[in-house]
């Protein structure tokens, strides 16, 4: 806690200087926008603050219902006022404001502009911050970012927007799932392909809104489902030509690390038609071997392979627990228009990105089993290296069908194979004098794995307004084969004499598919301008089997042929629901209530053709539905929703055999499981002022589930564990988060202060005792952002966390701990084309188990020179871990556990790179 409230210090002295000038007081500007001739009030016209000079944002707002605006607390000098309004000229006024008097412009008068079309363009100048309805708009030559920046960095300039190193953002405290280009898909879903692979100079604009799903679109009536969406748009003179980012780098080896590289390919070309997309080609390549992805590995769900133990994968995306090494390439295409020869107003994209990543893991952990009366702790320590091999295609055609008919077509496909090799070595024990059981095993698989998703929407409008048909049929195929090894041999422990050991030598042998296919038809009829009513039908049917052989190795023959039967199965799986529901909804110009309500039949069929058991139950469920929205006057927006849903368990959990890929650890599935039934309640609400640049925003959620698939875990008297999933009642899960920003503009200074809490209770059965875990948590988070001068950017930010556990069966093993996180970064453009970056990491934890408690600091830093005549070229010296102290160690809290890991990551490196950016516009 101490090095944490340090940091915390040098962060706050290293901008002292900034706060200790002299802040002069603050002044207001006000006034009042009518239309010229009429002389009514002009509702919501634009109003923004501009430095004198340079044009650079300060500010900005909307007029309220008297067309009157304010804006307070504006330091005194030099300003430019800049009035827009839909259909009406500028207006563009200097300005000067003192800190003697309040500021009044008096009333300013907005013309309506005609225009003669092929004749006169008129050409007006766009505010920083536009609201549109539920949609924020940002201008992005009014937030500016350091040559040859990537969209990642003017992301980071905006109010409200948090992008965290491992890149993934957050909107008003919303995670960020899906980044648009253009209003369409850039490479698929995964947002870190447009956001680390496409220059910030070229873009336009910058919308962040909720999209509801393809279907809620098209029928006008709110289903729920939506996701937080940017969608970023490309200036009409860089929307034709060729652009990207290209690097090589190279460092020397370092201590046991090998050799760093790096490599990076990108290269596209656009071609706007009339002011319009009209076709994109994009080609992306990287290579390195620094933990650095421009795509998220996996992305889109990747193929799942049954029967492996963990520990190959990441603890959490901000800290790496393991080091990998990446390949990648990718093409992505796109057009639409009259290039498509199937109609004039057709669409097409199509992509493909193959990656090859190779993740090393070497990690050991602390694990507290927690037992009735008593606990047993194990020591472990594991190897892994894991081998991935994903080949991805994306697509998505628009096909209009005569004038009221249209299809949409979005399929993807995903190949992958995998290599694991693993290594561990455990040991269980009561105390130093009383041991359990140690283990060693060796773990090797080898699988192939076929991903397919198609969502196929006929969408169809009447000629009575409001009234539609559309039929959406969404398709998900899964398979998978796989090979493993498992060679392991383990002894058991009593207090009197050595237990008896036991070897191990198995090959398992495995085939699983899954075909779930979804059919949902939505009629929609308006009762009246404002009211409608929607009818749907949902027919689901979620097949799925797996083949499992397992054979043990005959020390005669040396082969595997001898079969474990006890541990082979050919088991199979049918998930089929029907659902039928009705939703009536009133949408006025601020609100929109909707209810409704689906009756559900399903029937859940395992059959295990090895005993030719039949497992079959059918079910019925009532999911009600409700939605609120309200718009308040000022740009603030309350929505609460209600929704219900059922979930099927997985085959694995059905599938009644004991998996022992871990020979201490050993699970079998339960053929009894019922599926799980949720209430789910979400609140938020928004508020937003001048301009955007000061938010409030709050978010909330509980779910709740009397029949959740929990575990039942029953260990012996030699340390072995055996867990079964089993339903269970009372679960409950709530959690907030409150985010609350603010621009200081006499220091040009963002400040965004976020607090979050969650709680959960879930009931499970251990040795046939029922033990309640309670777990809740507790954070609060500061960010600093300014672009101080111009030349300088920087940012500060801050988070402490306190979390704790709570053991229904064995309260003396209750535990609670302290994280702590402090980070600053700097960007400094010097003089001869020179820029300076630097961040500093602090992260510290307590109250964890003896030696896993951490406080180390991760200093970054490097140095470029920009050259050419365009600045388009550099050469850059980097830094990483300059302190060589990065680490990694978390905690891990689980129904039956407390589990700490350390592993062992990237450390200290020396990279130089020549970087080239490709600008090339207007051919």
């Amino acid at each position: 806690m101490e090095a944490f409230k340090l940091i915390c210090c040098l962060l706050l002295l290293s901008v002292s200087p900034m706060f200790a000038q002299k802040v002069p007081a603050a002044g207001e500007i006000s006034g009042t926008v009518l239309d010229s001739a009429s002389r009514k009030p002009l509702r919501i016209a634009s109003v923004s603050l501009l430095h004198a000079r340079d044009s650079a944002y300060v500010t900005a707002t909307t007029t309220g219902g008297d067309g009157d605006f304010l804006f307070r607390r504006i330091a005194p000098g030099p300003y430019r006022l800049l009035v827009t309004f839909m259909g009406y000229k500028n207006i563009s006024l200097p300005i000067a404001v003192t800190r003697d008097a309040p500021l009044n412009v008096g009333t300013l008068l907005m013309t309506e502009q005609g225009t003669q079309l092929n004749e006169v363009v008129i050409k007006q100048e766009r505010a920083p911050v536009t609201i549109k309805q539920d949609t924020i708009e940002f201008n992005a030559g009014s937030f500016k970012t350091q040559p040859n920046a990537q969209v990642e960095e003017l992301l980071r300039k905006l109010p409200g927007v948090e992008v965290a190193r491992d890149g993934s953002i957050k909107a008003n405290g919303q995670a960020v799932n899906k980044v648009l280009v253009d209003g369409k898909p850039f490479f698929g879903n995964d947002p870190k392909m447009a956001t680390r692979n496409l220059p910030a100079d070229i873009v336009d604009k910058v919308q962040m809104y909720d999209q509801s799903s393809d279907q809620s679109q098209f029928s006008g009536v709110d289903d729920g489902d939506r996701e937080r969406t940017i969608n970023i748009t490309i200036k009409k003179d860089k929307g034709k030509g060729y652009f990207g980012q290209n690097a090589l780098g190279a460092g020397p080896k370092s201590g046991e690390q090998s050799a760093r590289y790096e490599a990076k390919l990108n290269v596209n070309r656009f071609n706007n038609h009339n002011g319009g997309p009209n076709r994109q080609i994009s080609l992306i390549g990287q290579a390195n071997n620094l933990n650095q992805q421009n795509f998220t590995i996996g992305e889109g769900g990747g193929p799942q392979f049954v029967g492996q133990p963990g520990g190959d994968g990441d603890d959490g995306p901000s800290a790496p627990s393991n080091i990998t090494e990446v390949a990648a390439l990718g093409a992505n295409y796109r057009t639409e228009s009259s290039t498509v020869k199937w109609g004039k107003r057709s669409e097409m994209a199509a992509s493909y990105f193959a990656n090859r990543a190779v993740t090393t893991t070497d990690r050991q952990s602390h694990r507290e089993n927690i037992l009735p009366g008593q606990s047993f702790l194990t020591d472990q320590s594991n190897y892994s290296k894991n081998t991935l091999l994903t080949h991805r295609i994306n697509g998505r055609f628009d096909l209009p069908i005569g004038s009221l008919t249209s299809l949409r077509l979005t399929p993807n496909i995903s190949f992958q194979t995998k290599d694991l090799l693993s290594k561990s070595d455990s040991y269980s024990y009561r105390s130093l004098t009383d041991s359990l059981n140690r283990g060693l095993t060796h773990y090797d698989l080898h699988g192939t794995a076929l991903n397919g998703y198609n969502n196929l929407l006929l969408m169809r409008k009447f000629r009575k307004e409001g009234r539609s048909l559309s039929a959406n049929l969404n398709t998900v195929l899964t398979t998978g084969n796989s090979t493993a090894y498992n060679r392991s041999e383990n002894t058991f422990f009593d207090t009197l004499t050595a237990g008896p050991r036991q070897n191990i030598d198995q090959r398992n042998a495995q085939n699983q598919s899954a075909l779930q296919n979804t059919m949902t038809v939505s009629f929609t009829e308006p009762l009246s301008f404002t009211k409608k009513l929607e009818f749907r039908y949902a027919y689901s049917n979620n097949f799925g089997k797996l083949f499992r052989n397992v054979a043990n190795k005959s020390g005669e023959t040396d082969q595997y042929d001898q079969p474990d039967a006890s541990l082979s199965r050919n088991f199979v799986n049918t998930f089929e629901t029907n659902r039928l529901g009705a939703t009536f909804q009133t949408r006025r110009l601020r609100y929109t209530i909707a209810l409704g309500a689906d009756a559900q039949l399903a029937s859940l069929r395992p059959v295990d053709r090895s005993t030719d058991a039949v497992y079959r139950t059918r079910y019925g469920y009532l999911m009600p539905n409700a939605l609120f929205s309200y718009t308040f006057r000022g740009n603030r927006n309350l929505r609460l929703q209600y929704r219900t849903r059922v979930v099927s368990p997985g085959i694995t959990q059905l599938i009644p055999i004991a998996d022992n890929s871990n020979p201490l650890s050993i699970s079998i599935g339960n053929p009894d499981l019922r599926p799980e039934y949720y209430h789910n309640l979400t609140l938020t609400f928004s508020t937003s002022s001048r301009g955007g640049t000061d938010n409030f925003f709050v978010f909330s959620s509980f779910n709740q589930s009397n029949n959740r698939i929990g575990v039942s875990t029953v260990t012996n008297g030699s340390g072995v564990q055996v867990t079964t999933p089993i339903n269970t009642k009372g679960f409950m899960s709530g959690n907030g988060f409150v985010a609350w920003s603010k621009k200081i503009e006499p220091l040009r200074l963002s400040v965004n202060l976020s607090t979050q809490g969650s709680i959960a209770r879930n009931t499970n059965v251990i040795n046939e005792s029922d033990n309640v875990t309670t777990s809740t948590s507790v954070g609060q988070g500061i960010r600093l952002q300014s672009d101080y001068n111009g030349r300088i950017d920087y940012g500060l930010s801050a988070r402490i966390t306190y979390q704790q556990a709570r053991y229904s069966l064995l309260s003396q093993q209750n535990m609670q701990y302290w994280s702590q996180y402090a980070t600053g970064d700097v960007h400094w453009q010097l003089p001869g084309n020179l820029a300076i970056a630097s961040d500093l990491t602090y992260t510290g934890n307590t109250g964890r188990a003896e030696g896993y408690n951490q406080r180390f600091l991760l200093w970054n830093a490097s140095v470029s020179k920009q050259f050419l005549r365009t600045r388009q070229a550099e050469v850059r010296l980097q830094v990483f871990d300059l302190l060589n102290q990065n680490r990694s160690l978390v905690r891990n809290t689980g129904d039956a556990y407390i589990e700490d890991v350390r592993s062992r990551v990237l450390k200290r490196y020396f990279l130089i790179s020549l970087v080239y950016n490709l600008r090339k516009f207007g051919v």
